[in-house]
């Protein structure tokens, strides 16, 4: 019988230099755990899940205004209104962009999806490293790990944010919202969280 090994658990500041020499590490989020990258190094994540190229990646930062530097400006009051309501949470805002995150994250598309987790030790994190392209942590088209042993078990060679345990999580994807005009969301996938008043564009 294998007997599986240990994950190597770091602190916020030596997962960030991993980051930084352009490796992929595990992290805790609200909602499950995650793959996460240099938005540069964004690449490694579709190989490492073996993922089409054409399914985006989600930005994920410590504060609005780090998120939205690539986001036009066209929504910034209606994204600043809607993370005031519900971020740090569960809710992915999808946003017209342009400039290197989109290319990073959604070559060929035209907006990103932006989220603050409700995590401590992962805004921590993301405010040394800036924000991370992210992902759950599984192989497209399998369950998504639940828990730090799961995902050390799927990616062994990936270092993971500490200490551990990581914080309770909800286990649900986040909910995701695509931004269409002034006051206008459409809900493109209902998760963990969800927002009461949307006039949503369908």
């Amino acid at each position: 019988m294998t007997v599986p090994r240990s994950p190597l658990v770091l602190s916020g500041a030596a997962v960030a230099r991993r980051l930084q020499a352009s490796e992929a590490v595990i992290i805790p989020t609200d909602t499950l755990p995650g793959l996460a990258v240099l938005p540069q190094n964004a690449t490694t994540i579709w190989t490492l899940k073996q993922r089409p190229a054409d399914k985006p990646l989600i930005l994920m930062g410590a504060t609005v205004e780090a998120l939205l530097e690539g986001v036009d400006s066209c929504c910034h009051d209606d994204a600043k209104t809607m993370a005031t309501k519900h971020w740090p949470g569960a809710i992915t805002l999808v946003l017209p962009a342009r400039g290197d995150y989109v290319d990073y994250l959604n070559p060929g598309g035209s907006n990103i999806g932006c989220r603050i987790p409700a995590c401590a030790m992962t805004q921590n994190l993301l405010s040394i490293s800036g924000p991370l392209a992210t992902s759950s942590a599984n192989p497209s088209g399998q369950s998504a790990a639940t828990t730090a042993f799961e995902a050390a078990e799927l990616f062994p060679d990936l270092a993971q944010l500490g200490p551990q345990p990581w914080p309770r999580h909800s286990g649900q994807a986040s909910t995701v919202l695509i931004w269409r005009s002034v006051g206008c969301w459409r809900i493109a996938r209902r998760g963990a969280v969800m927002p009461e008043g949307i006039n949503s564009a369908e």
